[in-house]
């Protein structure tokens, strides 16, 4: 076994963030090193032109700045698909209109339910932020879109919403409206786990033919899949998101290139922490597809790691 030896990281004023990453091979930094060889994987993915590439991320981050971060890939088109979860909607949409606001973990959360605050891990989201200010704007955009026809996919509702977007001053901040914008389809297989499913819900009563067609999202998910040659994600935390996309994965013989970032441990037998290794063995990446879990937290390490991927692209 060839033994390779471990050397410091050197820094400089000036250098570029990329300079730094590619570093971390050398250095032999515990996560680093991964984190290293995710961006080469990310880079070599998207310069892969047979490659479909997906996008699967929680709603969490979302309401932080490293929304930035996904909506730069979207406005780049360095991603052909999404698949996310409904808190996306919630959090892209809200913040359109409204401000979510710096807080602390280390809080007293009854006194934040009396002052109408929602706490998300550090982030307060005012009620007037959040559930009000999304019922305002949702509902009147539902009614218009009933009238054009009573039966919608969540690709076919994303897109609707992203359109409304174009005249707010603040769409091109959006996750939806650069999906809208640049057709890149955002499939939301947990549609009703959010404010803006509650929404739809509160529509449903009095419009009993609205309905939400998930069958026609797995079919195009289906032709998309199909017609590929190659597939590949990025896969940012877990839950639905990350097992909708490599679920779909499996019936293309799996993906051929992965990055997973996680903060999730595997040992409880989640899916969240499952790391890449476990997914071959379903047949949801490939025996030789170039993979890797990054273990940190994704506000930390996706910045970083963007950052590095846009300074060789």
């Amino acid at each position: 076994m060839k033994q390779e030896i471990v050397k410091d990281i050197q820094l400089r004023k000036g250098m570029k963030i990329d300079e730094i990453v590619k570093q971390l091979y050398d250095s032999g930094g515990f996560t680093a090193k991964k984190l290293a060889q995710g961006v080469d994987i990310i880079e070599k993915m998207i310069e892969d032109k047979n490659c479909v590439k997906f996008l699967s991320f929680p709603a969490c981050i979302c309401s932080t700045g490293t929304r930035g971060v996904i909506k730069e890939l979207l406005k780049k088109k360095l991603f052909d698909v999404v698949i996310t979860t409904c808190g996306t909607l919630d959090h892209d949409l809200a913040r359109v209109w409204e401000n979510y606001y710096h807080g602390s973990f280390m809080v007293d959360d009854k006194e934040l339910y009396k002052k109408g605050i929602n706490r998300l891990g550090n982030i307060f989201i005012p009620n007037k932020s959040y559930g009000i200010v999304l019922e305002k704007k949702i509902q009147p955009i539902l009614a218009e879109l009933y009238k054009i026809k009573q039966k919608w996919s969540t690709k076919e509702l994303v897109w609707k919403f992203g359109k409304q977007l174009e005249k707010e001053k603040n769409k091109e901040e959006s996750i939806v409206y650069w999906a809208y914008k640049n057709k890149i389809p955002m499939f939301i297989p947990g549609i009703t786990d959010g404010a803006f499913g509650s929404q739809i819900w509160m529509y449903y009563q009095e419009h009993r033919d609205f309905t939400i067609d998930l069958l026609k999202d797995e079919q195009e998910l289906s032709d998309i899949i199909f017609n590929s040659k190659k597939t590949g994600a990025l896969i940012i935390g877990g839950g639905i998101s990350k097992h909708h996309t490599i679920w779909w994965a499996q019936y293309r013989d799996g993906l051929d290139y992965t990055v997973y970032v996680t903060t999730a441990v595997e040992y409880d037998g989640s899916l969240s922490g499952a790391q890449t290794r476990e997914a071959i063995s379903w047949g949801k990446i490939k025996e030789e597809a170039d993979n890797v879990t990054v273990q940190g937290d994704a506000t930390v390490l996706l910045p970083l790691m963007i950052s590095a991927l846009f300074e060789r692209i």
